[in-house]
C-alpha cells in the first residue's frame, strides 16, 4: 500500500482542499466536516453522520450513546466475531460491556449467523458484526435474529466504504454503523479519522454531543464525554476521495478477480466472494498452511504482505482472563491468513508479476 502514490494520484485537489482549511482560518468544527457528513450519509443513503476523531471511537460512541439513553447498562453483553481487530472488542470493553466471541464462517470470514442463538442470554443487548476483508456480514440473517431477541445491531464497516448488501450500503444495515478513514482504508483522510452513521435521531443526537466533551452549548456540558472530533483539513480531504471511491473499489475487484483467475498454486486457498458486485476488497485475504514461508518467499521477490491478524483478540496479553478460551476456526485463519496487495495504484501488471510467483512457489 504505497500511501503516498495513493494522495499523488488525487493532486492537485488534495493540496487545493487542504490549502482551502488553511485559509479558512477555522478547523474544528466547520463547514468541511458539516459538507462531508452529509455527503456521506447521502451516499451510504442514512439520515445521520457523525465525524469523530477515529473508528474505534466511532464504534464506542454508539455503545456509550445507549447506555446514556437507558438502552444499555454495564455488564450487557455485545456478541461479536472472534476474528476481528482487537478494535472492535475495546470497543464494548471501554463501556463495561462484555464481549461474547463467535466462531466465523470459514468461508467468508465474517460472523456466522448460526453461531449466536446458542450464546444469547439474558444478558445479550446487542450484535456487533464486522465486515471483514471488505465483504458484508450476513445482515438478513443477522438482523432477523436480532428482531427475533430485541437486540441493538451495530456494523463495524471499518474495512467496507462502499460495500453493499442486496443493493444497500454498508452504514445502512442496522441501527448503527462505525467507520474508520484510517490512511489505509478504501477511504482514507491523512491521519485518524472516522464517523457514526444512523437513520436513529436521538442516538446521532447523543453521539455527536458526546463526541465534544458531552457539550452541545459551549461550556454547558449535558454528558461526560470525550474529545472525539474530525478535523477540518481531514473531512476535506476525505470530500476529494469520496468522489472516486467507488471508482477505486472497482479497480481492486478487478486486481481480485485477475487473482483468482490467475493463481493456480495448490498451497494457497483463495477466498470466497458471494457477490462481486457487493465485496470492496479492503483486504484480499489468502491461506496457506505455509503462509510464514511463503510471506518469506514474496519478501524475496519484491512482494510485500501482511497478516491479518497474527494473533487474535482471545490470545492478546491484553485479554489475559480469555487466553484459555480456544476458538479452532479463528486461530486456524490467524494461523494462515496472508493479504495480498491490492490498492487503487497497484496495477494488473503488477499483479501478473505477483501470480506468477506465486505459481512458482514450493516447498
Amino acid at each position: 500500500m504505497d500511501l503516498k502514490k495513493v494522495n499523488d494520484s488525487f493532486e492537485p485537489e488534495l493540496s487545493q482542499a487542504i490549502q482551502r482549511v488553511l485559509s479558512s482560518g477555522w478547523y474544528l468544527l466547520g463547514d468541511e466536516v458539516n459538507a462531508f457528513e452529509k455527503e456521506f450519509s447521502a451516499y451510504c443513503g442514512v439520515s445521520h453522520c457523525i465525524g469523530v476523531a477515529n473508528g474505534l471511537d466511532a464504534l464506542t460512541l454508539i455503545f456509550k450513546a445507549w447506555m446514556e439513553l437507558g438502552i444499555l447498562q454495564e455488564g450487557d453483553e455485545v456478541i461479536v466475531p472472534a476474528n476481528t481487530f482487537i478494535a472492535s472488542i475495546l470497543s464494548i470493553t471501554r463501556n463495561n460491556l462484555k464481549p461474547v466471541l463467535v466462531e466465523p464462517d470459514p468461508k467468508t470470514f465474517n460472523l456466522d449467523p448460526n453461531a449466536i442463538e446458542a450464546v444469547i442470554t439474558e444478558r445479550t443487548k446487542a450484535i456487533l458484526p464486522v465486515h471483514l476483508y471488505g465483504q458484508c456480514a450476513d445482515m438478513q440473517n443477522i438482523n432477523r435474529i436480532a428482531l427475533k431477541y430485541s437486540l441493538k445491531v451495530v456494523e463495524d464497516a471499518a474495512q467496507a466504504h462502499g460495500a453493499l448488501y442486496h443493493g444497500v450500503k454498508a452504514g445502512n444495515l442496522s441501527d448503527a454503523a462505525g467507520f474508520s478513514f484510517y490512511p489505509g482504508k478504501n477511504l482514507g483522510c491523512l491521519g485518524d479519522g472516522g464517523c457514526v452513521t444512523t437513520n436513529d435521531a436521538d442516538l446521532a443526537d447523543c453521539v455527536r454531543v458526546l463526541a465534544n466533551y458531552g457539550s452541545e452549548e459551549k461550556y454547558i456540558f449535558r454528558y461526560q464525554g470525550l474529545n472525539s472530533r474530525l478535523d477540518e483539513i481531514h473531512a476535506a480531504v476525505l470530500r476529494v476521495k469520496l468522489h472516486r471511491l467507488d471508482q477505486d473499489n472497482n479497480h481492486r475487484r478487478d486486481l481480485a478477480h485477475f487473482y483468482l483467475e490467475h493463481i493456480k498454486n495448490a498451497e494457497v486457498i483463495l477466498p470466497e466472494v458471494k457477490d462481486w458486485n457487493a465485496h470492496v476488497f479492503h483486504i484480499f485475504p489468502v491461506l496457506s498452511d505455509q503462509r510464514n514461508l511463503l510471506q518469506a518467499y514474496l519478501e524475496g521477490n519484491d512482494i510485500q504482505t501482511q497478516i491479518h491478524y497474527p494473533v487474535p483478540p482471545h490470545k492478546q496479553a491484553a485479554f489475559t482472563e480469555r487466553n484459555r478460551q480456544s476458538f479452532p476456526i479463528t486461530e486456524s485463519i490467524h494461523q494462515r491468513e496472508l493479504s495480498l496487495p491490492v490498492s487503487p495504484v497497484f496495477t494488473l501488471c503488477e499483479a501478473e508479476y505477483l501470480c506468477n510467483c506465486i505459481n512458482r512457489f514450493q516447498l
